[in-house]
């Protein structure tokens, strides 16, 4: 076994930078949301394309996570989390160059496999290197990074497309900058991992124990239908604010994408407050009622409706998101909890991608707000099916 350097006294420095690090990495993934509608217009794509460039950075995290989900414990936190930068430099490098669909797709599927890199690494690394004073902050603390990096990154170029001219490149070459910092702060970190000196490199696991079968079912639910309306606003819900709503200010729409994002890491610290029979059905609860409004946003053509719809969804999805991980490490079995965590992962960003390819088919056939009234229909009765599910659970 070779040893790992472990810091003293669990200096918090390494949190902060192992957190900035993160919330870089994942702020990367949504650069490209509010500039989806300018792709449209120079490359004449249409709402089904847009999709497809959407659906590919899922396939990037899905390859990621189900190939090299358990490669940290193997090979160490920092190789896998610099495999990850390396990932978001090079898809920057395509968004760059531009010219065109297939350098949009490379760029996609490789800060798809990016996120997938970073998310389950990078949030035990957050949670092993915080001292001890803030440990029991630690999961808040990954959770921040992880949502704030993705809300920021809407909000960041939604500013710089509507303020400063080459939008489509202005936001990677800001973000270059900001990964080549990030790689200097991995670098003073520590190894965290024990790593065996045969490692055995194997892919994630798809059973689920049957110990946590019960509720790993409509946690997966409501987790399913809450990243449907993730993957909606960071695909769709921008060329939907120009169409329908009539807006077109990208810092307007990298702001309502922010909101959801706010909302999501809100929800997941106010779950934590509640108890452990409540937080789940009641957060599930909160995204049916977010997800409603969603449908009225849309019914409406109303543009208040449609960033109460964000803030209330986010919460309900970052709660029922945060109390699905927190109930199922509760109830896993102890050798199987991390591979019960990242099969989570793994069902919301399937969420994230085939469904809103759905919708882009949808929107070609009947139009864009026939297909947003579709499509949020069928999620706020996914939503629902959990939500009964859950309660059916806690009555027994």
């Amino acid at each position: 076994m070779q040893k790992r350097v472990t810091p003293s006294a669990r200096d918090a420095r390494y949190l902060v930078a192992i957190a900035f690090v993160f919330t870089v990495t994942m702020l990367g993934t949504t650069l490209p949301a509010p500039l989806y509608p300018i792709y449209e217009q120079r490359f004449d794509f249409s709402s089904l394309m847009v999709t497809v460039i959407f659906a590919t950075y899922a396939v990037g995290v899905l390859a990621a996570l189900v190939l090299c989900g358990p490669w940290s414990d193997q090979v160490g936190r920092r190789p896998v989390l610099f495999g990850g930068l390396f990932c978001a430099l090079l898809s920057n490098v395509f968004f760059i160059a531009g010219g065109g669909l297939w350098p949009l797709l490379a760029g996609r599927f490789l800060s798809g496999l990016s996120a997938g890199l970073f998310t389950a690494t990078a949030t035990i690394a957050v949670i092993e290197l915080a001292p001890e004073a803030l440990k029991s902050r630690a999961a808040i603390i990954a959770t921040a990074a992880n949502m704030g990096g993705l809300g920021l990154g809407p909000l960041t170029a939604g500013v710089l497309a509507e303020c400063l001219p080459a939008p489509l490149v202005v936001p990677y070459v800001l973000h270059t900058a900001l990964i080549m910092l990030a790689g200097v702060f991995l670098w003073r970190c520590p190894e965290t991992v024990n790593r065996p000196e045969c490692p055995r490199f194997h892919r994630q696991s798809f059973s689920v124990p049957s110990a946590v079968r019960s509720v790993f079912v409509p946690a997966s639910i409501a987790c399913f239908a809450g990243f449907c309306v993730m993957g909606l606003f960071t695909s769709l819900v921008p060329n939907l604010m120009g169409t329908l709503l009539h807006v077109d200010n990208h810092l307007i729409v990298g702001a309502a994408i922010f909101v959801l994002f706010i909302g999501s890491t809100l929800g997941q610290v106010l779950q934590r407050t509640l108890s452990d029979t409540t937080r789940l059905p009641l957060s599930t609860a909160v995204l049916v009622l977010g997800v409603a409004c969603l449908f009225g946003a849309v019914a409406l053509e109303s543009f208040r409706a449609l960033i109460a719809s964000a803030l209330i969804a986010g919460v309900g999805q970052g709660g029922a998101f945060g109390a699905s991980i927190t109930t199922l490490a509760r109830q896993s079995p102890e050798a199987q909890r991390g591979e019960v965590t990242a099969l989570l992962f793994v069902v919301a960003y399937i969420a994230i991608s085939l469904p809103v390819v759905g919708l882009g088919v949808a929107a070609t056939l009947m139009g864009l707000k026939s297909a947003g009234l579709l499509f949020t229909g069928l999620v706020a009765a996914l939503a629902a099916l959990a939500l009964v599910g859950l309660l059916r659970l806690n009555a027994r």
